[in-house]
């Protein structure tokens, strides 16, 4: 209350300078996710270079918890000032909107300052499956109702909800069997206990490789550089079946557009780097095109998934336990 009073009583002016000295101090990255994930890994390969263009620290706090919310929750509540930011995902700025009950709004309480990455999935299937492409997976599947069974990493993970909106872009049926992860699915895959996934590259491209399982396509509008002998979806025949889990890095709402100019210009240039580009590429997802890097392109992007992913998830009947 104090700030917010000597705030109230300073000139445009002052707030100007504000913004024109920025950054003064160290800056809080806040990653939702734990130490040593691949959230975490993409937060210290970008921010690394970050720090030196910005001329001040960039410190990586790890707030775990509820699926992300706490640490997405924890920067909501934090002041507009650039100095406490959040890298988000896919899960914990669309889907968590829906099923956790928050006290923060996953769109309105946060200014967009850059769309890092996208990591797309994998349509894949057991090795026994007799379709051998996408389409003659889908023809199977509507032969055979109720019959398959696709593996997830839990109810509501991305597993599950992809797999919904396969179901409803191709008219199948199917059952889930959910996991604790995607790497236990993955082996039931391998092993013939479950028929298929849509996988996340990281579980799914060394099987597809060591052909132990079936690849049908990439769920991407272009082929992927790790797996470019899988054709994309649109080349198969399925063009309205597009995932990612995306990353994206958010302020709290009321930041000014001068600090968010200054943060996103930094992010710009250390993702122009072929050598950092090469680093993120390596843990699985693929850095995004400059022109989706702006703010404007984060917000339009967030605002289209939750129309896209919020009807699926609410149909579906998805609460967290």
């Amino acid at each position: 209350m104090r700030w917010a009073a000597g705030a109230a009583a300073l000139p445009i002016g002052s707030f100007v300078a504000i913004a024109e000295d920025y950054p003064s101090r160290p800056i809080t990255w806040v990653v939702p996710f734990p130490v040593g994930g691949p959230q975490d890994t993409l937060a210290r390969i970008v921010t690394e270079r970050m720090s030196g263009l910005l001329g001040q620290p960039i410190i990586i706090e790890n707030v775990s918890g509820a699926a992300g919310s706490i640490g997405v929750g924890r920067v909501a509540r934090a002041p507009p000032d650039g100095y406490t930011i959040i890298q988000g995902i896919w899960s914990t700025h669309v889907v968590n909107g829906v099923v956790y009950k928050l006290s923060y709004d996953v769109f309105n309480d946060f200014a967009p300052i850059a769309h890092v990455t996208d990591a797309s999935q994998i349509v894949v299937a057991r090795k026994s499956m007799p379709a051998d492409d996408l389409q003659d997976l889908i023809a199977w599947l509507r032969a055979n109702p109720d019959k398959a069974w696709a593996g997830t990493a839990g109810a509501g993970s991305p597993q599950h909800i992809f797999g919904l909106l396969f179901q409803e872009v191709t008219g199948t049926r199917f059952g889930f069997v959910h996991y604790r992860g995607g790497a236990p699915a993955t082996q039931d895959l391998v092993g013939g206990r479950v028929d298929l996934i849509i996988a996340a590259t990281v579980t799914a491209i060394p099987q597809v490789r060591g052909g132990t399982i079936k690849a049908y396509a990439v769920t991407s509008k272009t082929r992927m550089p790790a797996a470019p002998d899988i054709p994309t979806v649109d080349e198969a025949g399925l063009p309205t079946f597009h995932t990612s889990i995306w990353t994206g890095v958010w302020a709290p709402k009321g930041t000014s557009a001068s600090v968010i100019g200054k943060i996103n210009a930094a992010i710009v240039e250390s993702l122009a780097d072929a050598a950092l580009r090469a680093r993120i590429e390596q843990i699985g997802p693929e850095v995004v095109a400059r022109e989706e890097q702006t703010p404007e392109a984060l917000g339009a992007l967030h605002k289209a998934e939750i129309a896209k992913w919020w009807p699926i998830i609410k149909a579906a009947g998805i609460k967290a336990e």
